[in-house]
């Protein structure tokens, strides 16, 4: 498949898909447009990269759809001057959108093949950092961070990572709530965080993140 028909798939990604579900700011679109996202799948599903579903990587990860990842973004309200961190990072798809809207990316991934991949894809833009690590302790060596960008559905939101937010910053995420997936833009102020909803979407889960099991007999 030639360059152009990935292209007007790109375009016909976000005309269908995302300026009819609310993401419009000209900066993101933009930026998305300017992503090839067929180059961060496996070769054979080059094809399905501008579904409007996950796309599998591997046989325990996928790429989120692109509405889900795009609404993150669009929530977090991304500045500029922004340093960014983003968990479950995959094969960089969202670090290379977001890369071009902010200061700094830090693209934490915990899988090593796919943070390798990560490398591999980002190594052309100087603002991102790739870092393979335990996704639920984050990155604590580049906070405080603007915002944090969770790229997939989690059950619990760890401490550790509300602690890497500066003050007045913004963690976007999937929260699994009653097995929906739903996504949610929190602000900390303060020592205060808390977490307002946004919409429903099926986002792909990430491992380790399991809401803590009670004691039981």
């Amino acid at each position: 498949m030639s360059n152009l028909d990935f292209q007007a798939m790109r375009r016909a990604m976000v005309d269908s898909q995302l300026r009819t579900n609310a993401v419009n700011d000209p900066r993101i679109t933009a930026a998305i447009e300017t992503v090839a996202r067929e180059d961060f799948v496996p070769a054979d599903r080059r094809a399905i990269a501008y579904i409007d579903r996950a796309v599998p990587l591997s046989d325990k990860r996928a790429m989120n759809p692109a509405l889900v990842t795009a609404r993150l973004i669009v929530e977090a309200g991304l500045e500029p001057s922004d340093k960014v961190l983003i968990v479950g990072a995959a094969s960089g798809y969202a670090a290379a959108v977001v890369a071009g809207l902010v200061q700094s990316v830090v693209a934490l991934e915990s899988d090593a093949d796919l943070a390798a991949e990560a490398k591999r894809h980002l190594k052309g833009l100087p603002n991102v950092a790739v870092v393979c690590a335990d996704l639920a302790k984050g990155h604590a060596k580049g906070a405080p961070y603007n915002v944090i960008l969770i790229d997939g559905a989690v059950e619990d939101l760890p401490q550790a990572l509300v602690r890497q937010l500066a003050d007045g910053g913004r963690l976007a995420a999937a929260l699994i709530q009653g097995g929906v997936s739903r996504l949610c833009i929190g602000y900390k102020a303060g020592d205060g965080f808390g977490v307002n909803p946004v919409m429903d979407a099926d986002a792909v889960a990430l491992p380790g993140f399991a809401t803590p099991k009670g004691f039981t007999f």
